[in-house]
């Protein structure tokens, strides 16, 4: 039986990973070590045990193989040799270079999409998460259906099968094609929910700040820390893939809501980027972005730029944006950049400074110091404003109570008729 159809299993799978370095191609900003390391740890985080590691340099990728014949026939030598259940391509790869690979190596490739795609399916936990992994993973799987064939009727248990089509990869374009359409539509009603959300959010003087960043810089540790909300944090790559909201109140005593979102990375699939439009809107709609920087990483640089390419794919790169150098509790965590508001999500170190920065940014319901007499016997205003501003002295005089406080507009507004001119 051919192996290529072996994709039933338990435990890591052999896996193979190739790099091509392309000379022809622009400029990138990633080296191909530093490529290739990222993709070790996106297949590990697939739960891939690496077996081998092969590189080419070309002027051009190969139309049919992307490598060259002798590097294929070296790679099929390996994958025989360690009885690989996997190779992965850290290139995109064409339908046609995919079944070519496929047939000279009998085993199963994927390339670099797959692999985040796969990751995303496991990571996914909410009915959303799911139904956007799925429609992008469809949208991959329409143009290389041709070939696929036996292939693709098998039950799937491996690196790049899971998901949608795991009994019926065989499908044609027709029923996939239907299968797309009521997925967007259920992502049309999910984004209908979200304004609806948003506008009630929105009609209640509550900026939101959105997290952003490379994945692994930290920002669900940070959420965490802000929030106390006990999201999914670890080493893995997108360990939590669902938008997560939470109040959090700054030291003036306003209240904003924060919103922890999905990792960013280098050539994330546009498929992915389309299909979870809904959930980078909580991005695009934010009044603050708070870009999480991993600041022991070798290539922070050059994660902030592709950040950045993301934000200005989705248009909200425009937003007002804080950097926070997270991580500056480790050695090897790199000097902290003019403007960038230095923290360790994971000890609180900076925390303060970092909130601070985020209640001065903030232009939607402006703190501005005030006085107000309030009667004593009042107890909801005084309430009201204990709890919305920093009250900085209270005295009082015989049943009114003088403050002098750093108050909102909103409270301002509410509590206007006691406001002292």
């Amino acid at each position: 039986m051919s192996r290529t159809l072996e994709t039933t299993q338990s435990g890591p799978e052999k896996t193979i990973l190739v790099g091509v370095e392309l000379r022809r191609r622009a400029q990138q900003s990633f080296t191909a070590e530093e490529s290739l390391e990222e993709l070790r740890t996106l297949a590990l985080s697939a739960g891939a045990e690496i077996v081998d590691v092969y590189t080419q340099i070309r002027d051009v990728a190969d139309s049919a193989h992307m490598i060259g014949e002798g590097k294929l026939e070296e790679l099929a030598a390996a994958v025989e040799a360690t009885q690989a259940d996997l190779v992965v391509f850290d290139n995109e790869l064409t339908p046609t270079q995919l079944r070519n690979i496929e047939k000279r190596l009998d085993t199963r490739v994927v390339d670099r999409t797959q692999l985040i795609l796969d990751i995303f399916a496991k990571r996914a936990r909410t009915r959303e998460g799911q139904l956007q992994v799925e429609l992008a993973q469809l949208q991959y799987l329409l143009p290389r259906l041709t070939g696929k064939g036996v292939a693709m009727s098998r039950l799937g248990g491996g690196i790049g099968t899971r998901g949608p089509g795991e009994t019926k990869l065989e499908v044609d374009r027709r029923k996939i094609g239907l299968r797309i359409s009521k997925i967007e539509k259920s992502l049309e009603n999910v984004r209908g929910t979200r304004l609806i959300q948003r506008s009630q959010r929105q009609s209640v003087p509550l900026a939101t700040v959105a997290l952003v960043g490379y994945t692994n810089a930290g920002k669900s540790t940070l959420f965490n820390r802000l929030t106390q909300a006990g999201v999914t944090a670890d080493a893995r790559m997108f360990a939590t893939l669902d938008p997560t909201v939470r109040a959090v109140q700054l030291p003036s005593r306003r209240k904003v809501l924060l919103s922890d979102t999905v990792g960013f990375i280098r050539n994330l699939p546009t498929t992915l980027v389309r299909a979870f439009r809904a959930t980078l809107e909580e991005v695009v709609e934010a009044a603050l972005l708070v870009h999480v920087v991993d600041s022991t990483a070798e290539a922070a640089q050059q994660q902030m730029a592709h950040v950045q390419a993301v934000l200005e794919e989705i248009k909200a790169h425009e937003t007002p944006q804080i950097l926070v150098w997270n991580k500056q509790d480790r050695e090897g965590s790199a000097q902290l950049p003019e403007g960038a508001v230095g923290i360790s999500a994971a000890t609180g170190a900076g925390i303060a400074p970092l909130l601070a920065r985020i209640d001065d940014a903030l232009t939607l319901d402006p703190v501005a110091p005030c006085v107000l007499r309030i009667p004593a016997s009042d107890g909801a205003a005084l309430n009201l404003l204990h709890e919305s501003s920093r009250v900085l002295t209270k005295t009082y005089e015989e049943e009114i109570v003088v403050i002098e406080a750093v108050a909102p507009e909103s409270a301002r507004r509410r509590l206007a008729q006691y406001l002292v001119a």
